[in-house]
């Protein structure tokens, strides 16, 4: 009986210390190489509950996205991997320029540094709905040594409704619809500011 309740307790406890994570994407250009995968809910937890590792969220969508849209004080950088440019417009997808960042890694390493981080720290990138800039973000970093980088498969602002009266609107799951802490207020310590 006592080996029982010890095999239960350890059980119980190691559940309590781990995310199940989200299944893999449908979509191909949200799978990673690392095959690391959360929802919102469940990144949420893992920041609220770091006992035995390091967890840090980066947030990857442009600045003015962020700005427009809302954010999490939460997130402990904002990295973006695509940003727009303004000066140069597309005339083929009828809209401003978008262009990766070419010292995504770099930087994204730079902040992790800056937040005491290392290659053991389990990072979760962020973007608006999971679909094609986090899971790039996750590969870049996984490719530079870190093997503990998740996507979050919802994002910030979640999935399109597919019918009813929301129909095409981001009102299903991500971080904004899920009831997790977020707002208006930037936190320009934290923010992408480019130098020009």
């Amino acid at each position: 009986m006592k080996q029982l309740t010890i095999l239960i307790a350890t059980a119980m406890l190691f559940s309590a210390n781990s995310v199940v994570g989200a299944p893999e994407p449908a979509k191909q250009t949200a799978r990673t190489k690392a095959g690391l995968y959360v929802t919102a809910t469940e990144a949420h937890e893992m920041l609220t509950n770091q006992k035995d590792r390091k967890v840090v969220l980066i947030d990857v969508r442009d600045p003015v996205e962020i700005m427009f849209t809302g954010n999490t004080e939460m997130a402990d950088a904002y990295v973006p991997l695509k940003i727009v440019d303004p000066s140069i417009w597309d005339e083929e997808n009828t809209r401003y320029q978008v262009n990766t960042n070419r010292d995504f890694v770099s930087e994204t390493v730079a902040a992790l540094d800056k937040l005491g981080a290392d290659q053991n720290t389990h990072v979760i990138f962020m973007c608006r709905s999971g679909s094609t800039r986090s899971g790039p973000a996750a590969d870049a970093l996984y490719e530079a040594g870190y093997p503990h980088v998740y996507t979050m498969v919802d994002g910030f602002e979640g999935g399109s409704a597919k019918s009813g009266p929301h129909t095409g609107s981001r009102v299903v799951n991500g971080w904004k619809n899920s009831g997790l802490p977020w707002g208006w207020k930037l936190d320009g310590q934290k923010m992408y500011v480019v130098i020009r």
